[in-house]
């Protein structure tokens, strides 16, 4: 389950119990602090060990730093103490054989100070929530003894390494900065958000999640340390946290399921790029996109950290699940940026591509002699028409009778919509995009108020006020709306797509083809993003990109041919004879002869990389003997038989044409290239 299928993470491997006992089992001084007060305790002086036991300068309150269980004790008559594990802030960590059970290996659990009160309250809540506890992703619980005044949770062994040893060993490795990949951190946050998952269901908050909290075992993630765990409810028990982890409210408004995930945003921040300062200078906040290339390269994981780590814990993630959906999408996201290979999804929020935008080639036309630009221009109507749709609720009365409806002109599904047997939300918002995509921006503009009205955090209103907005030519408003949803759904691709067409209509080319190919490189089903990602690269005069892009749209969508004959034209069309190439001329004509057109769609292409191979030609000082390409569209490269071919496609031309005066154009054109002759 580790990587849900999409990433490989290495295993660690299991680790041998008898090897993890520690030789000399004691607390570093350094982590001794009164557990009243907060203040240091049990340090050295002038050179001298601090003491493990004592009562705290400050406050008086006693502390203990003293392993109570010593090998061979034996608790409940059962478990026969071995050694210690490991220590942390809610109590040591022992190592035992469960005689009664096969000599199997569990752990137990005690406090790191036993004269702490809310230690032992902690550990009395752990002992009753942690029986109702069962899931793959948690450690088991076994049973819970008593030894003299102490209690003791018993629990399963997980041999492997926390998620900060493997991050630590991963610096050993490579330095200070280092840190784990990205594709590796988001699979942990998956299974940390299962987990959480399964606890928020069934009334438990974790409270104190951070990366000494997860253990890896072979290929198995599990949470351990269940000390802060309480019920959602519970308002009097004592309230465990890590500074740098824990949520910015706990102390007014106390844990909640939205501090959970703070919790989970916090802890993939720190294992994915060099977190400096996150108990000090950005305790409350993330470092500035520009101080960390890893938010450079990945912006939707940046946004995504930005949600699940807001101060506000209104505008985080509302659920585990939702927040493990977002999280999927950006792990395809990034997963696809790092090799090239696309991972489309069902998305959870919207449905497939319905509309493209902006696939539409320009024809070449010989009388201009190739100055008309490739792709036709992005129209916004057209644009906020192929927007994705956002899914029907199906708890919506009229959800069967939307999903019914197979009308595809918007006339005819405006009328279908009128005669709906329940005017409910849903049917409002089909009414919506219907109204924008006839034209009817100020009915559409009545229906989302009359929405928003209803049910003000509904994030369609938003959805449809951007392409609302969108197809009315406001591209600026358009896309102030959609980079908030970006926000609010970092996973998904439909807000890049729109950020992608509002950023084009501005002129904010690289910006817009930013966002084009990352839509396109992760889920190649948007083919709006591929015909925008190339008029992206030819603004920027990147022909070879362009061709790429367009040559990258699958053989079985309905716009190849467009994007065929786009390549084409990206390849010669207005382009200098010192740009071109044989190679490129003899590719052009190749993929051209590929393609089924009709005669006057083929002529006309045809004429256009004739003429760039002329051009070429008459440019090019290499003799013929050298050339190595033998010929362009079944003719060889020698500029007696381009003039001929030329001048019959001319003639051709001008028995097709629609008009004297473009019939009379192309024979002007047939006569201007027409080889010499003697007489």
């Amino acid at each position: 389950m580790l990587g849900a299928g999409l990433v490989e993470v290495p295993p660690v491997p299991f680790r041998d119990p008898a090897s993890a006992i520690m030789e000399n089992p004691e607390v570093p001084e350094n982590r001794r602090y009164c557990s009243r007060c907060g203040e240091k305790v049990g340090r050295g002086r002038d050179g001298r060990p601090g003491r493990t036991e004592g009562f705290c300068a400050s406050c008086g309150h006693r502390f203990s730093f003293t392993p109570k269980l010593k090998p061979g004790d034996v608790l409940g008559g059962q478990y026969e103490v071995l050694g210690c594990l490991a220590h942390g802030g809610l109590g040591w960590v022992y190592l035992a054989r469960d005689h009664n059970v096969s000599e199997r290996w569990v752990v137990l659990k005690g406090l790191l100070d036993t004269g702490d009160a809310d230690s032992l309250a902690a550990a009395a809540a752990e002992r009753a929530f942690l029986a109702e506890v069962e899931h793959p992703n948690i450690v088991k619980i076994y049973n819970f003894v008593r030894h003299g005044d102490s209690g003791y949770i018993v629990m399963e062994y997980v041999g492997g390494r926390s998620l900060k040893e493997i991050l630590l060993a991963r610096r050993d490795e490579e330095g200070d900065q280092a840190a784990l990949p990205l594709g590796q951190v988001l699979a942990y946050g998956l299974e940390v958000l299962s987990a959480l998952g399964y606890l928020h269901g069934v009334g438990l908050l974790y409270c104190d999640f951070k990366p000494d909290n997860a253990i890896q075992s072979e290929e198995q993630l599990k949470l351990i340390d269940l000390g802060g765990v309480r019920r959602a409810f519970d308002v009097d028990s004592p309230i465990f946290g890590t500074p740098g982890y824990q949520a910015p409210e706990i102390g007014s408004t106390g844990p909640s399921v939205v501090s959970d995930l703070y919790t989970v945003g916090r802890t993939l921040a720190v294992l994915s790029f060099p977190f400096r300062g996150y108990t000090r200078k950005h305790l409350r906040s993330l470092p500035p996109r520009e101080e960390v290339p890893l938010f450079q390269r990945h912006e939707s994981y940046h946004r995504l950290l930005r949600r699940a780590t807001h101060p506000d814990a209104a505008r985080r993630f509302q659920s585990a699940a939702e927040m493990a959906e977002q999280l999927t999408g950006v792990l395809r996201e990034v997963l696809s940026a790092e090799d090239g290979k696309a991972r489309p999804a069902p998305s959870p929020l919207f449905g497939p591509e319905q509309h493209t935008a902006g696939t539409d080639i320009i024809d070449p036309d010989p009388a201009r002699n190739g100055t008309a630009p490739v792709l036709a221009p992005l129209d916004p109507a057209a644009a906020a028409i192929a927007l994705p749709v956002p899914l029907v609720h199906g708890s919506d009365p009229a959800a069967a009778f939307l999903a019914g409806l197979t009308a595809r002109d918007p006339g005819d599904l405006a009328a279908a919509l009128a005669a709906a047997p329940v005017v409910s939300r849903e049917v409002r918002f089909a009414l919506v995009r219907v109204r924008i995509e006839l034209g009817d921006l100020e009915v559409a503009g009545r229906l989302l108020h009359e929405l928003d009205a209803e049910q003000p955090d509904d994030w369609r209103v938003d959805w449809y006020r951007g392409a609302r907005a969108l197809a009315d030519g406001r591209a600026a408003d358009a896309a102030a709306v959609f980079s908030d949803l970006y926000d609010l759904m970092p996973g998904e691709q439909a807000p890049k797509l729109a950020l992608g067409f509002c950023k084009e209509l501005l002129g904010e080319h690289v910006t817009a083809g930013r966002f084009y190919a990352t839509v396109w490189r992760t889920d190649p089903t948007h083919v709006s993003a591929a015909f925008g990602l190339a008029r992206a690269y030819l603004a920027g005069g990147d022909r070879g990109s362009a061709g790429r892009v367009l040559d990258s749209v699958p053989r079985i969508s309905s716009h190849y041919l467009a994007a065929q004959l786009g390549a084409v034209g990206a390849a010669v069309r207005g382009r200098p004879p010192a740009e071109l190439n044989a190679a490129a001329l003899v590719e052009a004509g190749r993929r051209l002869r590929s393609l089924r057109l009709d005669t006057e769609r083929y002529s006309a292409f045809v004429a256009e990389v004739l003429e760039a191979a002329l051009g070429w030609l008459r440019a090019d000082r290499t003799p013929a003997q050298l050339r190595p390409e033998k010929d362009i569209l079944g003719i060889p490269l020698e500029e007696p038989r381009l003039r001929a071919k030329l001048e019959e496609t001319y003639r051709v031309l001008a028995k097709l044409a629609d008009g004297p005066d473009h019939r009379h154009a192309m024979v002007r054109r047939a006569n201007a290239v027409r080889p010499r002759t003697l007489f």
